[in-house]
């Protein structure tokens, strides 16, 4: 598994070497960002598709090192068990879920190692290679390889398989404001587009509209572990009602196996209906918010273009979700949903940096300005 985990990573660390880039630390960190971005969607796909336990151990496949080598057992269990969940299909989007996830953990790991020995080569003076970020990313990735080995070891149990999908969102996050704080250290910024109080309320605004994403995050990753998509089949009503009977006490009990409730029984319908309900009514605030968010950071030119995407891809998530509920759940437009997900998480991020940063210029402009007329009077 080692062995292939960096035979896959070969290939991005290749791309990173042979680049014309003349900076191939922070190329590092954007590739890394690409694929964690891939490797979310990728996970939606291997989720969506019922392959979560294509193969049921881990980190092998039935003890071996790929599906090939699996071969007799995985076909054994089909024909027991023709649907699933393990076939050689699904065997094999499983392991190459495994092996993507592994080779970002290499790159990581040569990003903290090239990091602390720059960082130590120039004694500390480089602050693009200050080390800590990229070793709190090594610690957090080997979290959510845990987390993904619990996703199997427990069987698919819907609060495992939410939090690994909140982790998966979160190193996203956390590659992409690493990457954004390189861009700002290797090009950085002069011009201030607004004033202290103003990027202030933007920077607040993006940083609320990000809190409520994560909230509907793993608000949407409990109704897709749960399998609550088509809890609800019109739109924008349920099941023809504005309220529909739910059972929320179940619905929103976290520990439990899938399918059923903590007391062992099967899970009523009311409950997958509580758990669709809650994420579709609260996606129309994070709408509204993150919105209301990209228009008021529209009109600067630092953030103009960040907000322009975020519009789009907001624009696009309320598309794909209304098409999810129409379509009777395609996989494809369920897949970019998800897609659309991690693409709203690693733009709010992009958003808040620059508005941080920004608002950072701002206050040091009117600090100088303010002791310019101070030393003119």
């Amino acid at each position: 598994m080692a062995v292939t985990a960096l035979l896959v990573a070969l290939l991005p660390l290749s791309l990173v070497w042979t680049s014309s880039d003349a900076n191939k630390y922070r190329k590092l960190v954007w590739v890394s960002v690409f694929l964690t971005l891939d490797l979310i969607v990728f996970g939606a796909f291997t989720r969506l598709t019922d392959s979560g336990l294509g193969c049921p151990d881990w980190p092998g496949c039935y003890g071996a090192a790929n599906p090939f080598l699996a071969h007799e057992q995985i076909t054994a269990a089909e024909a027991l068990l023709p649907t699933g969940p393990v076939t050689v299909f699904k065997a094999w989007i499983e392991m190459i879920h495994r092996y993507l996830a592994m080779a970002i953990g290499v790159l990581i790991v040569a990003m903290m190692a090239q990091s602390w020995y720059q960082w130590r080569k120039s004694r500390g003076a480089r602050a693009e290679y200050a080390p800590w970020l990229p070793t709190a990313l090594f610690l957090f990735v080997c979290l959510q390889g845990a987390f993904g080995a619990w996703t199997v070891t427990l069987k698919l149990q819907p609060v495992i398989v939410t939090t690994h999908l909140l982790l998966g969102m979160g190193l996203l996050a956390l590659l992409a404001w690493y990457g954004g704080r390189q861009n700002q250290l290797i090009a950085p910024v002069r011009t201030v587009t607004a004033s202290p109080p103003a990027m202030r309320n933007i920077r607040l605004l993006a940083f609320a509209s990000a809190v409520l994403l994560l909230a509907q995050l793993a608000l949407g990753g409990w109704t897709s572990t749960n399998y609550a998509t088509l809890a609800c089949t019109d739109f924008p009503l349920c099941g023809g009602k504005l309220v529909p009977e739910m059972d929320f006490e179940h619905g929103f009990t976290l520990w439990r196996e899938l399918g059923k409730t903590a007391a062992g029984h099967y899970l009523p319908f009311s409950a997958l209906t509580a758990i669709h309900w809650v994420h579709r009514n609260f996606g129309l605030l994070v709408a509204l918010v993150a919105g209301y968010t990209a228009w008021r950071a529209w009109e600067h030119a630092a953030l103009h273009k960040t907000a322009r995407y975020l519009a789009l891809t907001l624009g696009a998530q309320i598309a794909t979700g209304i098409a999810t509920i129409y379509l009777s759940f395609p996989l494809a437009i369920a897949v970019l949903h998800n897609a659309g997900a991690a693409l709203l998480v690693l733009l709010l991020t992009m958003l808040n940096y620059k508005a941080k940063y920004q608002y950072d210029l701002a206050k040091k402009a009117a600090s100088g300005a303010a002791s310019l007329h101070t030393t003119h009077r």
